[in-house]
């Protein structure tokens, strides 16, 4: 299939202003049957950077997929204590408006949502927040410690702006997360998730603990380690195999 690619301005409730997403479908009639994926930028990105520096498009195509890439400026896809609600916009407003403007609607069994460094952290948060939105989730070199990395964002006052008192709360740590889905308080199934680092990645042992932590729970884990660095190209590998072990 061919792919029609847009760039949507729209004014979103939750975030109280207008943001930008990337959408590119496959020209086809029966758009109920396309995979939708979400694709979540990094810290310094915006929603343009998987578009200008991967393949994604172009695995879109090959799995007729439909892929979604929303705009979160450097809110760790959190609810922010000082900011907007960009947890609340990714996880709950996108999808409602995805519906409405592109006639796209939620099937869960075919919904992914994938993301690098703070955006997996933000996939796999969301994933494990809303289990029954989404079949899967793929972290590539992901904050996987966000506790670990938040003092390293105090230079600006980022870490009081994203959280209260500079504090990660219980609903933002990726442990606690998971844990819930064994002690009871989070119902529903555990989303089939793929993690992958570089080896040489400042992030990697964060990951390991991560992945262990899950494989401790039984989790329905693929985990991906190559040589490599906190770069386009291990994502653009990444990437690739995520959407291969999901979709092919």
């Amino acid at each position: 299939a061919y792919m029609a690619f847009f760039r949507c301005d729209l004014m979103s409730e939750s975030l109280g202003m207008t943001t930008s997403v990337l959408v590119t479908m496959p020209d086809t009639d029966d758009l109920d049957t396309a995979p939708i994926i979400y694709l979540l930028h990094g810290l310094t990105d915006n929603c343009t950077g998987w578009a200008r520096y991967t393949q994604a498009e172009h695995l879109a195509r090959t799995h007729s997929a439909i892929l979604i890439m929303p705009e979160v400026q450097r809110s760790f896809y959190t609810d922010m204590a000082c900011g907007p609600k960009y947890f609340t916009y990714v996880n709950q407003e996108l999808q409602a408006m995805v519906r409405r403007f592109f006639g796209i609607h939620p099937n869960p069994a075919r919904t992914y949502i994938m993301g690098l460094s703070m955006g997996g952290y933000g996939a796999l948060k969301c994933a494990l927040t809303a289990p029954q939105q989404y079949a899967g989730a793929a972290g590539f070199s992901s904050v996987a410690d966000i506790k670990a990395k938040l003092p390293t964002f105090s230079r600006w006052h980022e870490d009081q702006a994203l959280f209260s008192g500079g504090v990660v709360p219980p609903e933002g740590d990726l442990f606690t997360l998971a844990t819930r889905f064994t002690d009871g308080t989070q119902k529903g199934r555990m989303p089939e998730v793929f993690l992958a680092c570089g080896q040489q990645d400042g992030l990697f042992a964060d990951n390991l603990r991560l992945r262990d932590h899950l494989r401790g729970m039984d989790w329905p884990l693929t985990w991906y380690e190559a040589p490599g660095d906190h770069n386009w190209f291990f994502w653009n590998d990444a990437l690739t195999r995520a959407m291969e072990h999901f979709l092919g």
